[in-house]
């Protein structure tokens, strides 16, 4: 039957609605901070991927720009040797010949209205070259204590109005509080309207980041489940076994805080703990994560009973030794940057008062993991006997790295004729199921900038409401006791008193 299929002798309707055209028409990219690492290793190859798949056809201008003395030449080789180290599976000598032709570079200083000036000639180049005007992205794949200065130079550049006028993609940390993200707020909305201003996190990008909302809302069978009635807790871990390798002069500004939990961990805890949006578009769905994001009640830090701070020393990683954060490059001996934070948090909302949303993350843990772990209710009555005293509660886990997947736990009898039971995992892996390898998050939202979809970008309220949340913490951080660092070894789990945080309410960490 076209379009049918059989489940049980019922015929059921598919789903047909065409894929969207996810190919971009013409355009250009000014990447500042061209030849940087986050370019190098990502946004490049990002771009050369979309370029191979057709995504990206042949009217597209790159510009990069930086400190670095380039030529288009040298540059185009730099770009040709990035997509061969990160990009070796993929490699294609010429698709990427034909992908470097279309780059050009810009060699000059931040601060200098030169550049600007060079750069507003490039691509008033591309614009008289025939064809419709190009669409413009000006990328800021820069340190935060730059983009200011890009900021207000593009203001007075003419790079935001007219002919030129762009959309703007900013990189995470946004600001380094909340008063710092509502200058830096203030500056871009000076020249460009909240509709052109795309606050990238890449995390957003990630398929199963972004199935937390088809999951939730295209089954039924958990949406009446998901509140305080049937959850017990939430788990979000972000745990990378690298330590900070070549960012040491950005981690002694940031630490893991500013780095992963203003950003990334409250995006995941909105998305996980969100309303139904009543339609599918941008402003729709992040109405509802800042709804959520003002429930949130912060935690008090630095030694009470519900946030614990850390600092990698040395250890063994993988069986390799392993140094320690402050005998990393660009890092004060005495240095006391977190490298590791775990609270517990409460939403004071209708659907989960009471419900606790443990997050944590860390540098030179045991392993890479990002995973939210949803654990429901234990049965209310034990009727197996004395053998299912441990029994594990249901839970539902989305593991977001490094491998995508979504697994549902599950109690049931073991074969035989004893009644013992087991923990099974229900498991849907997105490689093997639909034989797919994990994409590059910047892939999708590089398309979804070019082509104005802004659901996976952060809202200018949602960046001050999740400041709003963190400023608190690192006030108390910073004015009370500091623990002795460091306080875990690299490799290990992270500090004792993140187990003891969980244990004091009965409840241990999920493996990293």
């Amino acid at each position: 039957m076209d379009g049918l299929m059989e489940i049980k002798g019922k015929p059921a309707k598919l789903c047909e609605e065409p894929e969207d055209d996810l190919s971009l028409g013409r355009f250009a990219m000014a990447i500042f901070g061209g030849a940087g690492d986050l370019a190098q290793r990502k946004l490049l190859p990002a771009l050369y991927l979309l370029y191979l798949k057709g995504r990206i056809g042949g009217d597209f201008t790159l510009v990069g720009l930086g400190h670095t003395q380039l030529t288009d030449e040298t540059y185009r080789e730099l770009a040709g040797h990035a997509v061969k180290e990160f990009l070796p599976g993929s490699f294609d000598e010429k698709k990427c010949a034909e992908f470097v032709s279309h780059l050009g570079y810009l060699s000059g200083d931040m601060g200098d209205a030169k550049l600007y000036a060079a750069l507003s000639r490039k691509l008033a180049g591309c614009s008289a070259a025939g064809g419709a005007a190009p669409n413009i992205v000006l990328y800021l794949a820069v340190p935060p204590d730059v983009l200011e200065t890009i900021t207000v130079n593009l203001g007075q550049s003419g790079l935001c109005a007219g002919a030129l006028a762009g959309k703007i993609i900013v990189e995470k940390p946004f600001g380094a509080d909340r008063a710092s993200a509502a200058r830096l707020n203030a500056l871009l909305r000076r020249s460009f309207s909240e509709d052109r201003i795309y606050r990238i996190d890449h995390y957003l990008g990630k398929d199963t980041v972004q199935n937390m909302l088809y999951f939730r809302f295209g089954n039924s069978i958990f949406e009446p489940l998901w509140n305080r009635r049937y959850i017990d807790h939430v788990q979000i871990t972000v745990a990378e076994e690298i330590g900070i390798e070549h960012r040491g002069r950005f981690y002694e500004q940031a630490g893991v805080v500013r780095d992963i939990i203003q950003n990334h961990m409250m995006q995941l805890l909105a998305l996980t703990a969100m309303e139904p949006p009543v339609g599918f578009d941008a402003d729709r769905i992040r109405d509802e994560k800042v709804k959520v994001l003002r429930t949130v009640r912060p935690a008090p830090a630095n030694g009470g009973p519900s946030a614990v701070f850390g600092q990698y020393g040395p250890g063994n990683v993988g069986g390799a030794p392993a140094k320690g954060y402050r005998q990393e490059d660009r890092v004060s001996p005495a240095s006391d940057s977190p490298t590791f934070f775990c609270g517990k948090f409460f939403l004071d909302s209708w659907r989960w008062s009471g419900v606790p949303f443990y997050l944590r993350s860390g540098k030179r843990l045991p392993g890479r993991r990002t995973a939210i772990h949803v654990q429901f209710k234990a049965a209310p009555l034990q009727i197996f006997g004395g053998s299912c005293e441990a029994l594990e509660p249901n839970a539902l886990v989305f593991d977001i790295e490094p491998r995508e997947k979504i697994s549902l736990l599950l109690n049931v009898k073991q074969p035989g004729i004893s009644r013992k039971l087991s923990s099974v995992d229900m498991e849907l892996d997105y490689e093997d199921s639909f034989g797919a390898r994990q994409h590059s998050p910047y892939e999708r939202l590089l398309i979804d900038c070019v082509r104005g979809d802004l659901t996976l970008f952060a809202r200018e309220d949602e960046v001050d409401t999740t400041w709003s949340i963190i400023d608190p913490l690192m006030k108390s951080w910073q004015d009370g006791p500091r623990p002795e660092f460091p306080n875990y070894a690299a490799g290990s789990p992270g500090p004792e008193e993140a187990a003891l945080l969980m244990e004091r309410d009965g409840r241990r960490w999920r493996d990293i």
